[in-house]
């Protein structure tokens, strides 16, 4: 089974037909895809111009997005190395149960649903490793009261989501799952109790 990198070499790979090279950006996204798979290919097609079921796209629009997705997967393996370094130290000095950061890391190791949206449809705007500084930059700091990416206040409860956590605070802005981590309780009690409550998509 080919990983992340082989992959996204043949995407790069002029000798390859675009059906392939297209084929293999997709599968990239099995190994790496911040908003879930279906809401990444969404960023993705959006942002670079081709159509979800393109089958021959403009091959310079396909190394586009594969070079947005190498960014931003950078950023998080850089964060998952900190990250373990910080835990092994933890508990070298006897901290042995998990935080909140650490549970919800957990759920994400890899890079599959760090931002999770649920309809693939609504996602952030902004380029994905920016949106991924953004969303690290909350979790090493103290809780706020809104979307680590798009600063909206509006959060609203989502319930029955394709993701694990199932429920939870979802950014109207932007769309992303809000980890709880990034909110303080009060935030996180304002959602819950919120006159909107989303429906799944």
């Amino acid at each position: 089974m080919a990983g992340f990198r082989s992959l996204a070499r043949q995407v790069r790979d002029q000798r390859c037909d675009l059906a392939l090279r297209r084929y293999s950006l997709r599968k990239c996204l099995e190994r790496f895809a911040p908003y879930g798979h279906r809401a990444t290919w969404d960023h993705l097609c959006v942002t670079w111009g081709f159509g979800p079921e393109d089958r021959s796209p403009d091959p310079r629009r396909l190394v586009g997005a594969v070079a947005e997705l190498e960014r931003a997967r950078e950023i998080w393996l850089a964060y998952e190395v900190a990250f373990a370094e910080r835990r092994r130290r933890e508990k070298h000095d006897g901290l042995r149960r998990p935080g909140s950061v650490d549970d919800w890391h957990r759920r994400t190791w890899g890079g599959f649903g760090i931002a999770w949206c649920d309809d693939p449809r609504v996602h952030p705007s902004a380029p994905l490793p920016e949106v991924l500084r953004r969303l690290i930059g909350a979790l090493e700091r103290e809780p706020g009261t809104s979307c680590p990416v798009c600063d909206d206040e509006d959060l609203a409860w989502r319930r029955g989501m394709n993701h694990e956590p199932s429920s939870g605070p979802v950014c109207v802005g932007c769309g992303i799952l809000v980890p709880l981590p990034v909110l303080t309780p009060e935030a996180v009690e304002t959602a819950r109790r919120g006159r909107r409550q989303l429906v799944p998509a």
